[in-house]
């Protein structure tokens, strides 16, 4: 048996051993049988896609960790969205963007999101003081209490995250 057999035949056994159980945790955890669905998928793909199928000791664990990702990053995606359109109900018709920019549009914003919540504290807070409160580096170093050369450095390692969060696939 060569080794991507062995590994079609891990992933096979892992699939049907674990399957009815992690649906049914989703589903639970999440009150809707098709959304549980869609993400039991995700959570075979993720292993499918990682090529590390677990043994059976930590199959559940394994399975449950990736599962509960998914779940946050839907959650993170559902909030946003919401506030996408809730945004989106204040602007005129005419300058409404078409389905496809919106689906571009909503995927950056999740990537931007993720790139935010992935920052220092400190650096995070900077940035945002900066961009969505209109402070000048003056005035966030007195906020923070700190110099306008770390607000600098904190601003610089923000922008080049934020370029790399929107310039991601």
């Amino acid at each position: 048996m060569s080794g991507a057999d062995f590994a079609q035949q891990q992933l096979h056994s892992l699939y049907q051993d674990h399957h009815g159980w992690l649906y049914g945790w989703l589903r639970r955890r999440l009150g809707c049988s098709h959304r549980a669905a869609d993400l039991a998928q995700d959570t075979y793909l993720r292993v499918l896609t990682s090529g590390r199928v677990p043994d059976q000791a930590q199959a559940r664990p394994h399975l449950m960790q990736i599962a509960k990702g998914l779940v946050v990053d839907r959650h993170r995606r559902q909030r946003i969205e919401q506030a996408y359109l809730e945004a989106l109900s204040h602007q005129p018709m005419a300058v409404a963007p078409s389905p496809e920019e919106s689906s571009l549009v909503l995927d950056t914003l999740v990537r931007i999101d993720r790139m935010l919540a992935s920052l220092k504290p400190r650096v995070r807070e900077t940035f945002l003081l900066s961009r969505f409160d209109g402070l000048t580096y003056s005035a966030i170093a007195e906020h923070l209490g700190m110099s306008v050369a770390t607000v600098r450095k904190d601003m610089l390692v923000a922008m080049q995250a934020c370029l790399a969060a929107t310039e991601a696939p």
